[in-house]
């Protein structure tokens, strides 16, 4: 339980803390659940059908998606929002399945590059049905069209000030 907003110790030089509302807390309180029961479903899910976490399957999706089915490792690491440290274990475990190869990057041959193989390609394919009828089942049929918009609006704006802000994934 939060202190109420009397309960502030007024100290010179500082700010009451704006303590969150009933409306508030009872939001945030769903949006902490979201966080950590989505994931592990959707994990689940993946793990149980496919043998792969869905971080894994994530960096499949945004390779199958990209032209030549490559991406630099840093962009990669831009698109499935997590940290080079994390994404480079990821893609060694994805190479060691056959699913990934890492290339030097041909223009200055600093960076490398991620490639999906056609083995990867098609672990994915065998992957996404089961994956999208769970998110489907999760998500989007408990929605209806318009709280689609307003969570693509919502989340947009989570993402877009977290950026703004510097916050690093991992």
């Amino acid at each position: 339980m939060a202190p109420e907003r009397d309960d502030v110790p007024d100290e010179p030089g500082t700010a009451a803390v704006p303590w969150l509302d009933d409306e508030e807390q009872q939001a945030w309180r769903g949006l902490t659940a979201l966080i950590f029961l989505l994931p592990a479903a959707l994990d689940r899910q993946l793990q149980v059908e496919a043998g792969l976490p869905h971080a894994y399957y994530l960096i499949l999706a945004m390779l199958s998606e990209a032209p030549d089915r490559s991406l630099r490792m840093s962009r990669l690491a831009e698109v499935t929002n997590t940290s080079a440290s994390r994404l480079s274990h990821a893609v060694a475990r994805l190479e060691e399945h056959g699913w990934v190869e890492r290339r030097a990057y041909p223009v200055d041959r600093r960076g490398s590059v991620a490639v999906l193989t056609d083995t990867g390609l098609r672990a994915l394919e065998a992957a996404a049905p089961g994956h999208v009828a769970e998110v489907r089942r999760r998500v989007f049929d408990r929605l209806t069209r318009e709280q689609v918009r307003q969570l693509g609006a919502i989340t947009a704006a989570f993402v877009d000030g977290l950026r703004t802000d510097g916050a690093e994934p991992g």
